[in-house]
């Protein structure tokens, strides 16, 4: 596909193969160099770990085209972070944080023309991974894994503008106590795939989980964290150790500090407190933010702001966010890499 077949105005978040992708090896207790390739087809053993018992994680990041034409790497130096995390968690490897860049870098300049143009709210999609490959069957470390980093194009994740969405409250959990949650591993994805899929029957957007051990709190909206604006402008998000540790999370608790002047808390959000906010919202690298309307539980609809209109708070954080990310609006040092 070249870009001239490219309708930007109606890019999604779907799959489309670009040029080339980075594929890396580790054996015998080391990273190779890694090389571009245009093969999109991983050619592993079949008693793989990540097949047969989820060793495997992954990121996700962007790269945004700017007004005088430069890109823009957003905060990828948080993602080699956390991939080391979840590394650490599956007793994987870690990426060196350099080899992590690099690697993005690369893709990034491959697969330019795949970049949307600045101005149409587009942006260039990495997709990072680690998995555990190699002749294996039992329950163990894999032998060998791979890392890996392709690209798509994706268009802005609201069409027609920002508009609040309705979520329901799940009674399933999304991960254990002490679990992988915090780990960005499939298997929380996994589990959420069944509960996303009846919240959307019934018409929400998406399930909203709470705290596995007391099913009193909230943890996470679908795949993304969740924020609350209260009465009197504090800015409230989830802490748990269950909870991934979203790299647009911390960007909106940096920036609701230092440029909006709200208290900033990280703490318990309980699920019969809602009327403590007036504003909420859902926050992760695909949206960066998700207004949230109103919440569903035990059949009765706890609306926020508005079902229809953006609360002011959350759209003064989504515009400094976006505006930051696009080039337009000068960000705190080091969270724009050029590439």
């Amino acid at each position: 596909m070249g870009n001239e077949s490219i309708n930007w105005d109606k890019l999604g978040f779907d799959y489309i193969k670009t040029d080339k992708r980075y594929l890396a090896h580790w054996r015998d207790g080391a990273w190779d160099q890694g090389t571009l390739t245009e093969d999109n087809v991983l050619h592993i053993s079949e008693g793989s770990t990540a097949l047969h018992y989820g060793q495997q994680c992954f990121e996700g990041l962007k790269a945004y085209r700017a007004k005088d034409g430069s890109i823009n790497l957003f905060r990828p130096y948080q993602n080699a972070a956390r991939m080391q995390r979840s590394c650490s968690r599956l007793l994987m490897p870690h990426v060196p944080t350099e080899q992590f860049i690099e690697a993005c870098k690369q893709v990034v300049r491959a697969n330019e023309r795949f970049i949307p143009p600045y101005g149409t709210g587009g942006a260039l999609y990495l997709r990072p991974f680690v998995i555990g490959v190699g002749d294996n069957i039992g329950v163990r470390a894999a032998p060998e894994f791979i890392f890996s980093v392709f690209c798509i194009p994706v268009g802005p994740y609201f069409k027609g503008g920002m508009k609040p969405h309705n979520f329901v409250i799940s009674s399933y959990d999304r991960a254990a106590p002490q679990g992988t949650g915090a780990a960005k591993v499939g298997g929380n994805y996994a589990a959420s795939m069944m509960p996303g899929a009846e919240a959307k029957k019934a018409n929400f957007a998406d399930a909203i989980y709470l705290d596995p051990l007391t099913h009193t709190k909230i943890e996470e909206v679908g795949s993304a964290n969740f924020f609350g604006i209260t009465h009197d402008d504090q800015f409230i998000t989830p802490k748990s150790p269950s909870v991934l540790p979203g790299i647009t999370r911390l960007s909106l608790i940096e920036l609701a500090q230092s440029r909006l002047g709200l208290k900033v808390t990280e703490g318990e959000v309980f699920i019969d407190k809602l009327d403590l906010f007036k504003e909420a919202g859902a926050c992760g690298t695909a949206a960066v933010i998700t207004p949230i309307g109103g919440i569903s539980y035990k059949d009765k609809l706890h609306v926020f702001h508005s079902e229809t209109d953006v609360g002011p708070v959350t759209q003064r954080l989504y515009k400094e966010l976006t505006g930051i990310q696009s080039g337009d609006i000068e960000g705190p040092a080091g969270w724009i890499v050029k590439v």
